[in-house]
């Protein structure tokens, strides 16, 4: 009996129809092959993939940290600014990590919303970190176990937002909203707003991403293939031991760069693993076009994307009660992953682990993964 989808209606039966005219989610092997049509498929890649007129903007030292904010530019749209972040004391090179903001429905910032830099962290902010994060800057709280940690906006966050002026010239909302805007203080019933209306911008974006011949998931993992380069570039970071780690959707940007990026010895998902399938008629409304690259689900599934590099080491960690997924899909995706790494011989490269409660990064989960990440890229001890 064919299943009826809530979403679809009378249509239920056009899933069937389309998996006639190209079956739907494969299952592709790990390997060059795989890589090579994601990449192809993502449609934004370059030979030359490194930061342009990188600036060093200030420095400071907080809580045992050390920080830098640096800036540079991908090669189109505003600067991108970033934070470094690594501890007091560190007298060689140290492995390095890029902490990937999420999505969070939440583009006016970016890096803010993991880490804590040189200005005082707005109030707005903390009961985000209490809902998702165990209430702390987990970027921070990463570069004290010996990492030099990245991070940085991405397309659409952040110093790499669009403008409200911009995205006015499309939408009635942001025009009543910039008659009251301050861009230098905004407060936060306006930080709220744009937000609401930046969600709505994703789209246009994504249609503007396909007339540009690319995907939202292909310019966001260009970019934080760039962060990468300027990572390894830095002599106090160990070129051959670099790791990505991210919740939500910088658990998909995690999953992308694993995939798309070489230099990646360790990657950490979090809370945004499913299969395809299983999306269907569940939160496909509140998903970001980012874990939807257009035409994939003709060559494979979300979790292919994150295992198409095995034996490249994994972490996975799945929110048992995420109400962005169903049970069904994640412990599916889980056994697609194994499965990949069983194949090319090295089941104990992939990680996946099973945590009570909903979407989140909590302090348990934390400990968990940066432990693994320290055994994956080694650890160098800092004097106090």
């Amino acid at each position: 009996m064919a299943r009826t989808y809530q979403h679809l209606g009378v249509y239920s039966d056009w899933f069937d129809a389309a998996n006639k005219a190209h079956k739907l989610y494969p299952v592709p092997p790990p390997g060059k092959e795989t890589q090579e049509r994601l990449r192809e498929m993502l449609g934004f890649h370059f030979e030359e993939e490194r930061p342009r007129a990188v600036k060093v903007e200030r420095r400071w030292e907080r809580d045992g940290l050390l920080g830098e904010e640096v800036s540079w530019s991908v090669g189109y749209g505003p600067r991108t600014v970033a934070w470094v972040l690594k501890p007091e004391g560190a007298k060689e090179p140290l492995p390095g990590v890029l902490a990937l903001h999420d999505h969070g429905g939440f583009k006016y910032y970016g890096k803010e919303k993991i880490a804590d830099g040189p200005d005082e962290t707005h109030l707005m902010l903390q009961p985000f970190r209490e809902e998702y994060y165990g209430g702390r800057a987990f970027a921070n709280a990463l570069a004290k176990e010996g990492f030099v940690v990245l991070v940085s906006d991405t397309f659409l966050w952040g110093s790499r937002k669009f403008p409200l002026e911009t995205i006015a010239e499309t939408d009635a909302n942001a025009r009543e909203l910039l008659s009251s805007w301050d861009e230098e203080n905004p407060t936060a019933e306006m930080i709220a707003r744009y937000n609401s209306i930046a969600a709505q911008h994703e789209h246009l974006v994504e249609k503007y991403c396909h007339l540009l011949g690319t995907t939202l998931a292909g310019v966001v993992s260009y970019e934080d293939r760039v962060a990468v380069n300027y990572l390894r570039s830095r002599k106090d970071v160990q070129s051959d031991a670099i790791g990505c780690i991210g919740l939500s959707g910088g658990g998909a940007r995690s999953a992308l760069l694993q995939a798309t990026c070489e230099y990646i010895r360790a990657a950490v998902i979090v809370g945004m693993m499913n299969t395809f399938e299983q999306t269907l008629d569940h939160n496909v409304v509140t998903h970001t076009w980012m874990v939807l690259p257009w035409g994939w689900a003709r060559y494979g599934d979300w979790s292919d994307i994150a295992a198409c590099r095995a034996p490249s080491p994994l972490m996975v960690q799945y929110d048992i009660d995420d109400s962005l997924f169903t049970p069904e899909g994640m412990r599916a995706a889980d056994r697609r992953i194994r499965a990949h790494y069983r194949r090319v011989g090295a089941p104990k490269n992939y990680v996946g682990e099973f945590y009570p409660g909903g979407h989140k990064f909590d302090l348990e989960m934390q400990a968990s993964a940066f432990a693994w990440l320290k055994k994956q890229l080694g650890s160098v001890s800092v004097s106090s």
